[in-house]
């Protein structure tokens, strides 16, 4: 699978609120999500524009890839998401491992998401509400789509946007824009 998304700056979550008023949106309560990135020990994920995270939410682990975004309009990428043992054990224990396999720790970006889900133009979307801890709050609307249904997906999450009147897009991730705010000179 193919994840088809797009992520805009929330600058008025009153507005995109109104908006998003006009769907049938199922809401999840706000939940905490901490995900710590790794690196590659043989290549850099920054030069090659994949990510590798475990990711924690209350009791539940996951491990996350993704791959190089395949367009310049949206984040399509290849995204792998399994699930690992659960609480604060599965999660070190699975860190230790990338560790003993020389991946490197890198950052840790933590949020508050609030997601919802909703069908636009028969896609079911899912839309993300995140507060991120050192750089702001973003709001994210992603479809899941096969190759051969890319085009028609990639087409209903820009339409979509355009819909809700989400103008300022966003192509870097959370833990690269809190690398970035972290710097001394930036």
């Amino acid at each position: 699978m193919l994840e088809v998304e797009l992520k805009f700056h929330l600058t008025d979550a009153a507005a995109l609120q109104r908006e998003l008023a006009a769907f049938d949106i199922a809401w999840h309560a706000p939940e905490e999500q901490v995900d710590c990135y790794f690196n590659h020990p043989a290549r850099d994920f920054v030069q090659t524009d994949e990510a590798l995270r475990l990711r924690q939410m209350g009791s539940d682990n996951v491990i996350t890839y993704k791959g190089p975004k395949l367009d310049a309009a949206t984040k399509t990428r290849r995204e792998i998401e399994l699930p690992i043992a659960a609480g604060k054990d599965g999660l070190a224990h699975f860190g230790e491992l990338l560790e003993t396999l020389s991946f490197r720790r890198v950052a840790e970006v933590r949020k508050i998401r609030t997601k919802g889900t909703f069908t636009w133009q028969a896609w079911s979307v899912e839309v993300c509400l995140d507060e991120v801890a050192e750089v702001g709050s973003f709001v994210e609307l992603e479809i899941q789509a096969e190759e051969n249904t890319l085009a028609a997906a990639r087409d209903a999450i820009l339409a979509l946007a355009a819909r809700l009147n989400l103008t300022q897009t966003e192509r870097r991730g959370y833990l690269e824009m809190l690398l970035l705010n972290r710097k001394p000179d930036a």
